[in-house]
């Protein structure tokens, strides 16, 4: 690690939890230069939905290169544009009656919010946006402005203005959170002028694994066609297949108006994103929005290789299926170790341990990285044990990762 201690920013962080030097990666495991093996319940925190070079993917991407393929392009047309914006079409959006125009706003999720929050404004005329408690939307300027996290707004250095924080589901027991929203909108003595859009993730990842449930979604929804509001979901984490559907928001049977994504649409881990919008607030003016790598032509290749997965509803079974293998492991470790006073939060393949005793969660996620398992910490104390094991996964993976982490508890409990 003394290569990255000398010559990388103090900026790096995961790789100081976990310090040693990965070599190479496959399905649901990664090794390092050492051999070590290592089962994977990061997946770059959920860019690797389809795991460590897919078969398929990886034949593919080999294939365009090899083939001289356009490898940077801008906005202009080519071969691996056409063919990812007619399979998504035609694999993800017309089966589920969703009629979008698909824009590239950048490389990662949050230039898919960024961009989410200008044509908001643009088209309703309003400055203002409502975001969540807990909710993370990225790490630029107005994607921090919508963004919960304390430590993450200071690293701004400036004053992060026109959002509004509202409670999010659950956020305080028994509290009837849409009734509050719902009040202040209605008030012209709340303070709050009514916003351009609300922004929120169905399940916030960063922000602990909170999923909201599917009547606080549909009723947001409900609000937002009322007082005329853009409601944009943030599937950045959430999507492409993660919760068990392809889209989060799927079971609430809701039809925002603008959806981000970015991590694992693009196959294989590269740089993706896609903003999508409802055509009649599709007003941008050519080039009003732009960027050097809006549209990763390698990344279209996996991208397009990777919706086969979703071409019949068999994936999103399976999803479910190893979610309830994921849960009752989850569940079962609650009962068994009461002095963490913990509790099972998520949906599908994004899930986690909340500990009441949080200040076990680190040397938790050490003890694992030990024995060979890579997992993560979220929430705003880090409280969360947060697992986004690869879709990919087989029950045995999911099997073996949790005993793993049952004797990293027992160790940190000295049991």
């Amino acid at each position: 690690m003394k290569t990255f201690e000398e010559l990388e920013s103090t900026v790096r962080s995961y790789s100081r939890g976990w310090p040693t030097v990965f070599e190479k990666g496959k399905g649901y495991k990664i090794w390092d230069t050492d051999g070590k093996e290592y089962i994977d319940f990061f997946a770059g925190a959920g860019a690797l939905n389809y795991g460590h070079n897919d078969d398929g993917i990886q034949e593919k991407m080999i294939e365009y290169i090899q083939g001289n393929g356009i490898l940077h392009s801008l906005d202009m047309g080519t071969t691996s544009r056409k063919t990812f914006l007619e399979t998504f079409k035609e694999t993800i959006l017309a089966p589920r009656n969703l009629d979008y125009k698909v824009m590239f706003p950048g490389p990662t999720g949050t230039n898919s919010v960024e961009s989410a929050l200008k044509i908001a404004r643009k088209v309703t005329g309003r400055d203002t946006v409502i975001s969540f408690t807990n909710a993370f939307h990225g790490m630029t300027i107005g994607s921090l402005s919508v963004t919960a996290n304390s430590f993450k707004r200071h690293g701004a250095g400036v004053p992060l203005h026109h959002s509004v924080s509202m409670p999010f589901d659950d956020y305080v027991e028994d509290q009837n959170t849409i009734a509050y929203l719902e009040r202040f909108l209605e008030d012209r003595g709340s303070g709050v002028a009514l916003p351009a859009a609300i922004i929120l993730e169905t399940v916030q990842g960063e922000g602990g694994i909170n999923a909201a449930s599917m009547e606080w979604l549909k009723k947001v929804d409900e609000l937002c066609k009322r007082w005329d509001i853009l409601l944009i979901v943030d599937d950045v984490q959430a999507g492409c297949g993660r919760t068990g559907t392809f889209f989060s928001f799927e079971p609430a049977e809701i039809d925002p108006d603008i959806v981000c994504l970015s991590k694992s649409i693009g196959g294989a881990g590269l740089p993706l994103a896609l903003t999508l919008i409802k055509p009649e607030y599709d007003q941008w003016g050519p080039g009003e929005h732009n960027g050097t790598f809006r549209g990763n032509n390698l990344a279209f290749i996996g991208a397009t290789e990777a919706l086969k997965f979703w071409e019949t509803d068999a994936f999103s079974k399976a999803i479910k299926e190893k979610g309830d293998v994921l849960q009752k492991g989850i569940e079962d470790l609650v009962k068994k170790y009461p002095e963490l006073d913990a509790h099972h939060r998520g949906r599908g393949l994004m899930q986690g341990i909340a500990i009441g005793k949080h200040q076990s969660t680190d040397d938790i996620c050490a003890e694992a990285f030990d024995r060979g398992l890579i997992v993560e910490t979220s929430g705003p104390d880090d409280e969360v044990i947060k697992f986004l094991p690869p879709l990919i996964i087989d029950k045995d993976g999911l099997e073996q990762g949790l005993a793993i982490l049952d004797e990293s508890i027992k160790t940190v409990l000295g049991k």
